[in-house]
């Protein structure tokens, strides 16, 4: 697919951040998760734009406002001992789906991995996701099937760092 000739993928900046939250709520319905949505527009602001930035966003444009989002962050291997790219979420708008926006993303994000010097670029998807899931395989990505995502949040995150009470130093 070509994206259309009027697509602009552009790094965001703080006055963009309603709109991110807005593809994250976005998506979060999508995916049936929108009751998980915490993030506020300050909290957004302070992460993404603050005086430590943890993520960034790649938006994209079709001659308008943004359609569609990647949020994005850096990770490390250390098999490779190199940085790699990691894709947290990525949404298009219905309405612009299928004007190649999902794949300008993506191929900027590789850009991005490639210009900062990066081993990879990773990402999850939900496995009932078949359009994720096709679209990713038609951009050469292999699925890590022997590897699964685990994750402590909240209360059991919490318990977990009371485990151990030595000082870090």
């Amino acid at each position: 697919m070509t994206p259309s000739s009027d697509l602009v993928i552009r790094f965001a900046i703080p006055s963009d951040v309603p709109a991110i939250l807005g593809f994250i709520r976005a998506l979060a319905r999508y995916e049936k998760l929108e009751h998980e949505v915490v993030a506020d527009e300050a909290r957004l602001a302070a992460t993404l734009f603050g005086e430590r930035r943890f993520a960034e966003v790649l938006l994209a444009e079709l001659g308008g406002p943004p359609v569609g989002f990647a949020l994005f962050f850096s990770s490390y291997s250390t098999f490779l001992a190199q940085p790699g790219l990691y894709l947290e979420d990525l949404f298009v708008e219905p309405a612009a789906r299928g004007r190649g926006v999902g794949l300008a993303l993506m191929s900027a994000l590789a850009r991005t991995a490639i210009e900062r010097g990066y081993g990879r670029f990773e990402w999850s998807v939900l496995d009932w996701n078949a359009p994720a899931l096709d679209f990713y395989r038609a951009l050469g990505a292999a699925p890590q099937a022997e590897w699964t995502v685990q994750r402590v949040v909240g209360a059991p995150l919490a318990a977990l760092a009371e485990r151990w009470s030595g000082t870090i130093g």
